[in-house]
């Protein structure tokens, strides 16, 4: 993968390539909760799109260089993760799927009426700035560099965390949280603790794509997103390493090269589910791990 990251911008549009990786990075921080825990969240853009917002109006009205915007943007975003899912965990299933849609559709309406975010217009003309107050990420390819470190800190991150004690531990608990509980150990923490992980993350992909794209608007921040990123996780494979970024790429790639068909690209999205779901359960990288018999 770090090879791929290393030559593809010298074959493939900077742009296109710095929007997959942050939309990767968001579809693993999903993972992380619904692969690794069980936990099924629809409002996770509320994180994705108020990490954009925060981190578009820090870098546009006070001037914060670009990796304190995207640091800004996931803390804050790890502050509502940590509201939420305070406020979710204590239900189960489809309760707490709904919990989750019901608290990030309270954000997009405060995304609507604050002052800060634009409103329908978005927050606009967002500087990339210089990186550490010394590198100017006007060019595509230097911003590209900086978009993909993000990301695969992140991803790094991730694989650490689910490797990890504390990731055996999450693991459990998706298997059996009653069994988890008789062992000892305080299941409501360890998914609140994964719930903010996954938030803060989401918000750190939020924030790196507004710095790209020089704009954080409502669509980031709404329930379709939600719907969007569940899609590329299902694709890819759930509960993998790797499922997400693949899933990840053939969303973005599809509304990227098939963008002249218009809303025929979101028919196209819907057959790619109802295909994967019915013939391809695992999703892409799952369905491979299974016929090599190796844990991808």
């Amino acid at each position: 993968m770090i090879a791929f990251l290393a030559i593809s911008p010298f074959f493939l549009y900077p742009v296109f390539l710095m929007k997959l990786l942050c939309f990767a990075l968001f579809a693993c921080a999903f993972n992380l909760l619904i692969g690794y825990v069980g936990l099924l969240s629809f409002g996770h853009a509320a994180y994705f799109g108020m990490g954009g917002y925060i981190a578009g109006h820090v870098a546009k009205a006070w001037g914060m260089t670009p990796e304190l915007a995207i640091i800004t943007g996931g803390l804050v975003a790890a502050g509502l993760g940590a509201i939420a899912g305070w406020v979710a965990i204590r239900r189960q299933g489809i309760y707490f799927a709904m919990i989750t849609l019901a608290l990030a559709q309270m954000i997009y309406f405060f995304c609507v009426q604050a002052p800060f975010t634009g409103g329908e217009d978005g927050i606009q003309a967002i500087p990339r700035g210089k990186l550490f107050g010394l590198v100017s990420l006007d060019t595509d390819l230097t911003m590209y560099w900086v978009v993909a470190a993000v990301f695969l800190l992140g991803f790094l991150l991730i694989h650490r965390i689910i490797h990890s004690p504390y990731g055996m531990v999450l693991k459990s608990i998706k298997e059996n949280e009653p069994r988890s509980t008789s062992l000892g150990y305080r299941t409501d923490d360890y998914k609140l603790m994964a719930f903010i992980l996954s938030a803060s993350l989401a918000g750190v992909a939020g924030a790196t794509k507004s710095l790209v794209f020089g704009i954080a608007t409502l669509t980031d921040v709404h329930w379709s997103m939600s719907g969007e990123v569940v899609l590329m996780t299902l694709v890819g494979g759930l509960g993998t390493v790797f499922g997400p970024v693949i899933g990840a790429a053939v969303i973005v790639a599809m509304q990227n090269y098939l963008a002249e068909l218009g809303a025929w690209v979101t028919v196209i999205q819907g057959v790619i589910f109802v295909v994967c779901v019915l013939a391809f359960r695992r999703g892409i990288v799952g369905e491979i791990g299974n016929l090599l018999k190796v844990k991808l």
